[in-house]
């Protein structure tokens, strides 16, 4: 049976009278595109929840970035600016395009919210913010300081964050990562390895109508390639790729030239990431047009 001290008990109260205002920090995150390559937009995000934290005198940092969105740390218990107990993950950074925000805004219908980026993850940003904001009232816990770290531009593998992510983890004595979990209430405790890839091919250009045979077509050599690549996803392993962004070409009216691909790799092991590696690495070097 467990067992709140006085302590867990007027947090566990507080946060429970806090369910209105949560849902408004949400909406609100919710409500602004914040694409990972939209630097305004990830840091009008990270603009309100530093607003949320300045409301309960929670200190912030800002770590700029010029190039995506700036990294964020609210601490609470932290007098000397280091945290040596609990860091709470989150970013705030999503997939979706400039204008999903206004296509469809936050709502909620029974029990769902619905919204870009309200599972993955700005519900966890808020639920952080909470989190700190109710210790910070009430006091820090008996394992120490918290720090809420959150950064801009997860969706992409995090470029920018990835050194602040691991300088960050080596302080905590545990770490807790604020996405979602899977069906059935599942929690998430092992992620597969990832690769991002850009591939490009090169063709020759030609007049399509006037002298198609002398053109050798990038766009139809990246097809050839986009369907190998695909056939090396094995669900029964967790071994997935994808060909995820593509372009190509000059003209309707020219044999393409050039043109590129962008693949994701994901593996369980790092001996499925060699065995795949070898593989890509195959499929471009392989030409199917001469």
């Amino acid at each position: 049976m467990l067992v709140q001290s006085a302590k867990e008990q007027k947090i566990s109260a507080w946060l429970a009278t806090q369910h209105d205002a949560m849902i408004e920090l949400l909406k609100d995150v919710v409500n602004i595109d914040s694409g990972s390559y939209d630097k305004p937009g990830v840091d009008a995000v990270g603009a309100r929840l530093i607003e949320f934290y300045d409301s309960h005198n929670i200190p912030t940092t800002i770590i700029e970035s010029t190039e995506f969105g700036n990294g964020i740390r609210a601490c609470v218990g932290v007098d000397d600016g280091h945290c040596a107990a609990a860091l709470m993950m989150g970013h705030r950074d999503t997939v979706f395009p400039k204008g999903e925000a206004s296509a469809r805004p936050f709502k909620i219908e029974g029990r769902r919210a619905y919204g870009p980026g309200v599972a993955d993850m700005k519900c966890g940003l808020v639920m952080n913010a909470f989190v700190l904001a109710a210790f910070n009232k009430f006091g820090s816990t008996q394992s120490g300081p918290l720090v809420a770290l959150i950064t801009g531009d997860e969706e992409i593998g995090s470029p920018f964050s990835k050194s602040i992510i691991e300088d960050e983890a080596r302080k905590a004595k545990f770490v807790i990562n604020s996405e979602p979990g899977r069906g059935m209430g599942r929690l998430v405790t092992r992620r597969k390895g990832g690769v991002f890839m850009a591939m490009e091919v090169f063709g020759v250009a030609a007049h399509s109508g006037g002298a198609p045979q002398d053109g050798r077509s990038a766009i139809g050599e990246l097809a050839h390639k986009i369907t190998a690549l695909h056939a090396l996803t094995d669900f029964d392993r967790g071994i997935t790729v994808n060909v995820g962004l593509i372009s190509g070409g000059q003209s309707v009216n020219t044999t393409a030239p050039h043109a590129q691909a962008k693949i994701d790799l994901r593996y369980t092991t790092p001996d499925e990431r060699k065995e795949a590696m070898a593989a890509i690495e195959s499929i471009v070097a392989h030409s199917t047009i001469e």
